[in-house]
């Protein structure tokens, strides 16, 4: 990756951001204790979002298939998706909670432990915990309608925190578009005002998205990146109301 943040100013958090620690620590434990390291497919398939299933409320189960990648010509195995034991809604928290694999839980988990904090600060424990668990929500929204609206696979399901990380990030450029964040920029580490580190950011998720929104690329769901960071963007203002920020 030619552009990543790595830092960015603290000197003015007031509070340990404990919420955003507790976010950090849920996903590692889902990751490694429930996916086990992302093996336990059975239990992946049955949490994550899938589309069809928020659509009709219906429980879709579906059999292991085998598959054959188009460029590679790789014969592989895909599982089937797995019975959801409560309502099928339910995923659409226990989805943000999950990764497909460590360089996704941890490039995931790097932008929450930059960005989170500062929003956790300003906001309040509480209004946090619900203004990150609402922005991943939406997002997951975005990627369902989206995967309707444009008429892709409906049974492709979706996992991660990129949602509602997205969230933080819109929430983050409206109430810091100028503090100073600190990035990896090719071989180079400089600092740069947040409106260009996460604008960069959302400018790659437009050109990586186009043609395919909400739709999955390389395992990623530009639709949910998207819309949590529209939803962020609408509803901070909302959650800082009362709040010195």
């Amino acid at each position: 990756m030619c552009f990543l943040p790595i830092g960015d100013d603290n000197r003015d958090r007031r509070i340990v951001p404990f919420v955003n620690y507790a976010l950090i620590a849920a996903n590692i434990l889902v990751f490694v204790l429930l996916q086990g390291m992302g093996s336990n497919a059975r239990f992946t398939y049955s949490f994550s979002t899938v589309p069809r299933e928020i659509l009709t409320g219906d429980d879709v189960i579906t059999r292991d298939r085998i598959v054959e990648e188009p460029r590679s010509g790789q014969i592989f195995e895909v599982p089937g998706l797995g019975p959801t034991p409560w309502s099928v809604y339910i995923t659409l928290l226990t989805a943000m909670f999950m990764h497909g694999g460590i360089a996704h839980l941890l490039g995931n988990m790097l932008f929450l432990w930059i960005f989170g904090d500062n929003l956790e600060n300003s906001l309040g424990r509480a209004r946090y915990t619900v203004f990150y668990l609402g922005t991943g929500v939406l997002a997951s929204l975005a990627h369902v309608f989206a995967t309707a609206g444009l008429g892709l696979n409906p049974l492709v399901p979706s996992l991660g925190a990129s949602g509602a990380i997205s969230g933080v990030l819109g929430g983050y450029l409206v109430l810091f578009p100028r503090r100073r964040v600190t990035v990896l920029m090719f071989r180079f580490i400089t600092t740069v005002p947040a409106v260009v580190a996460i604008g960069m950011w959302f400018v790659f998720q437009l050109v990586s998205g186009l043609g395919m929104l909400g739709g999955m690329e390389g395992g990623v769901a530009y639709g949910a990146h998207i819309g949590g960071f529209l939803a962020g963007l609408v509803l901070v203002k909302v959650f800082a109301i009362g709040r010195r920020v």
